[in-house]
């Protein structure tokens, strides 16, 4: 591990706002807080600039960002000290592990923003926008909840859609050129560092907005979802 990442590994350990797997915090958001106002998460965060952004747009609300990778959070760990945005958090875990940490109906919005596609057909699983993590939101979104999801990857926007269709999910809003758009709403003009990036070489933003049933996603239809990515999608 480089030098510099130790540094900031060693730093975050001193930061009031980043938190590493903290179990002991389920249920007690309003209290590390010290309010009660709507919480929202942005899942695999990378360096947290929506956290942030958000953060900035709604002193109302509060946010925090989750990613496993220690030294990316420190940049919007530090950027939150920096501004002093009391609103903004990071907790340093997997997104699997999310349940942990929250209790049921305390998060009341989701952002998933520009995270790995993994385009691989073999790896659709590990998507966090499969079943398999849509069935951990529900455990802690409120009803009614919104998920965002914000990708330059044109397969994962294709495979939330069919998720939305297979599973019955409520869609509120998609697009496939989001900036398009010029009357989007600010949030939506928050840009992190892989967006710039264009990794996907797609050159448009894809944006969808939905909500999850209170009822658990049937776990049936995941072979139904599986036979469509292998039938769609090359490996």
């Amino acid at each position: 591990m480089g030098q510099k990442k130790l540094i900031r590994f060693a730093e975050i350990e001193t930061f009031a706002n980043v938190l590493q797997y903290p179990q002991h915090m389920k249920g007690q958001w309003s209290t590390f807080f010290k309010n009660d106002h709507p919480l929202t998460l942005e899942l695999a965060c990378g360096k947290g600039e929506y956290a942030v952004g958000l953060g900035r747009l709604h002193p109302q609300r509060n946010f925090i960002g989750i990613d496993l990778k220690g030294n990316r959070i420190w940049v919007g760990a530090k950027t939150a000290i920096k501004e002093n945005l009391g609103n903004v958090a990071f907790v340093r875990s997997q997104i699997d592990l999310v349940t942990n940490y929250f209790a049921a109906n305390e998060v009341s919005e989701l952002w998933i923003t520009f995270p790995d596609p993994q385009l691989r057909a073999s790896k659709h699983k590990k998507r966090l926008t499969h079943p398999r993590f849509l069935r951990l939101y529900q455990q802690m979104l409120k009803p009614g909840g919104f998920v965002h999801l914000k990708t330059d990857s044109p397969v994962l926007y294709q495979f939330t859609k069919k998720v939305i269709e297979l599973y019955g999910l409520e869609l509120h809003e998609a697009t496939d050129d989001l900036y398009s758009n010029e009357q989007r709403s600010e949030e939506l003009k928050i840009k992190t560092h892989y967006e710039g990036l264009d990794i996907a070489q797609s050159n448009r933003i894809h944006y969808l907005r939905f909500s999850l049933p209170p009822t658990p996603l049937a776990v049936d239809t995941d072979a139904l979802l599986k036979q469509w990515v292998f039938d769609t999608e090359k490996e």
